[in-house]
């Protein structure tokens, strides 16, 4: 005969169970969300300020969580090239370097940027610069004033783009208006003004 726990102990037991699974959840979001930028991103914009974070997914799949980092000018909408700034991308997955440079292109294409010819210029030196990524991996991007873009592994600097238009189209893809993901870009814009 099976014996089951006295109801104040499964009571205890749940109590405990979701405790726990509300300190693992907090864990986990504030271990991304910290108002300390990392290291190579501080370098970059010293001071680096958190304007916002949120999450892409495609069908309902987590792709990958994201940070936008902003200096002491902020981010202006009106003229996003004049500020120097940081994306950062943490996978939920792996993915191939390739398909994440052929999916920047065809967004970028999207958003009617770019001609045919950059569109290949710019996939082929993404395909050259983006790595394999697994679950946990930091992609980040940091948008060089009328410049183009400068590219971190997990901290690690591992390529330019010395391409100003293709420094705009990148990262249009997540902060133009016309953006195929308008809620994170609402998230990721959330405290952009300057400081």
């Amino acid at each position: 005969m099976k014996q089951t726990p006295p109801a104040g102990a499964r009571y205890h037991y749940l109590r405990v169970v979701v405790l726990w699974l509300f300190a693992a959840c907090v864990m986990t979001n504030n271990s991304y969300a910290a108002d300390t930028a990392p290291a190579h991103i501080q370098k970059e914009l010293a001071p680096a300020y958190l304007s916002g974070l949120g999450s892409f997914r495609w069908f309902g799949l987590k792709i990958y969580d994201a940070q936008l980092w902003v200096g002491e000018q902020g981010y202006n909408s009106a003229t996003p090239e004049s500020s120097k700034f940081a994306l950062d991308l943490r996978y939920a997955r792996a993915l191939q370097g390739r398909k994440i440079a052929e999916a920047s292109r065809d967004e970028i294409q999207k958003l009617g940027l770019g001609n045919a010819q950059q569109l290949a210029e710019w996939q082929s030196k993404m395909e050259q610069i983006f790595p394999d990524v697994s679950e946990g991996t930091h992609l980040t991007g940091v948008y060089l004033p009328n410049s183009g873009a400068r590219f971190y592994l997990d901290g690690k600097a591992i390529g330019e783009i010395m391409d100003a238009a293709f420094a705009q189209a990148f990262f249009a893809i997540w902060l133009a208006p016309k953006t195929t993901a308008p809620q994170l870009r609402t998230a990721l814009l959330a405290g952009a003004a300057a400081r």
